[in-house]
């Protein structure tokens, strides 16, 4: 039967120039997932080029690349354009979104409510991490999950589980981490380079973000925060707030967390994470963001303080009746 898995297999084989794109502010899985394709194809014999909008993330530039990463689109459209981990166009940036042709393009994505904006859209929430469905692609395509490929498709998998702690972490998933690591993967030595990043800016700025966090709705939902102000003072970079959210998660008796990062003064940018069965989607869903059940975002265009009022006024809604 045909499926768009298999369609978008026969396409990889098949084609012969390709461009990958995948949200801007790239974490582990969109980068991870975009480099993997990009070693498969390149493996086959195709042309490629992988485009993020936003570059590469410096905690991410030990990744071993088989092309460049360009943040600026090609003059020429190649033969398919390959959309990873973006619930919208939106999430792949301004020029790519006015750019768009819905023809000769792939979406491949694990994100509930994804609007297949794309030709071919292969939407698999099931799937921990779009660099899973990316491993999957490769071992049906004879390709060997060894070397940069392996690694590119372990770092997507250990982004989105939590390094396999999530609900989202399948059978299949850690049947995949097994077979790259016996194809060679050093688990040691990658985590050391993925997680030993820090900087001295990102640990003062998290000190000073620490004592920001506090508790509502009687210890169910935590916030943390992180003003311009304190970014400057500490000399840190966007970046260096990635794992606050899921920092002030690990606090007894949190059922949602909540972190703000202010972008502009009339500009929030959001992550949501939960433990257990709060539905963080759907609180960033209400106020027009994506994601997942246990992982979403959203940009708010307000001040900081106005989203966090907003944020906790739409999240006492999802509380179990009476705990709000």
């Amino acid at each position: 039967m045909t499926t768009p898995r298999t369609t978008i297999k026969d396409i990889l084989s098949g084609g012969s120039s390709f461009l990958i794109a995948a949200h801007e502010n790239p974490d582990g899985d969109a980068l991870g997932s975009s480099v993997a394709l990009a070693h498969v194809l390149t493996e086959l014999g195709k042309d490629v080029i992988v485009y993020n909008a936003s570059g590469i993330p410096d905690y991410l530039s030990w990744l071993s690349l088989p092309c460049p990463v360009v943040h600026e689109l090609p003059e020429m459209r190649p033969e398919w354009v390959i959309c990873l981990d973006s619930g919208d166009l939106d999430r792949l940036g301004d020029e790519f979104a006015e750019s768009f042709s819905r023809r000769g393009s792939i979406n491949i994505d694990h994100h509930l409510g994804n609007p297949e904006y794309a030709e071919i859209n292969w939407v698999d929430p099931s799937a921990s991490s779009v660099g899973e469905m990316i491993g999957q692609l490769a071992q049906e395509l004879d390709v060997p999950l060894v070397d940069g490929l392996g690694e590119a498709v372990y770092l997507a998998m250990v982004t989105d589980t939590g390094h396999f702690s999530y609900g989202n972490t399948s059978p299949d998933t850690m049947r995949l981490a097994a077979s790259i690591i016996e194809s060679g993967l050093d688990v040691g030595a990658f985590n050391a380079r993925l997680q030993n990043q820090w900087t001295l800016s990102r640990l003062h700025l998290t000190s000073k973000a620490y004592e920001r966090a506090e508790l509502h709705f009687a210890g169910q939902i935590a916030t943390i925060e992180v003003t311009q102000a304190m970014l400057d003072e500490t000399g840190s970079t966007r970046e260096d707030c990635g794992d606050l959210v899921n920092s002030i998660r690990r606090i007894r008796g949190v059922k949602g967390a909540i972190s703000l990062r202010e972008e502009r003064p009339s500009l929030t940018k959001v992550s949501l994470r939960a433990a257990g069965e709060l539905d963080v989607r759907a609180i960033s869903a209400e106020l027009g963001g994506g994601g997942h059940k246990n992982a979403a975002g959203i940009k708010l265009n307000l001040s900081l303080e106005d989203a966090k009022a907003l944020l906790l006024e739409t999240a006492s809604k999802y509380l179990p009746d009476g705990e709000a």
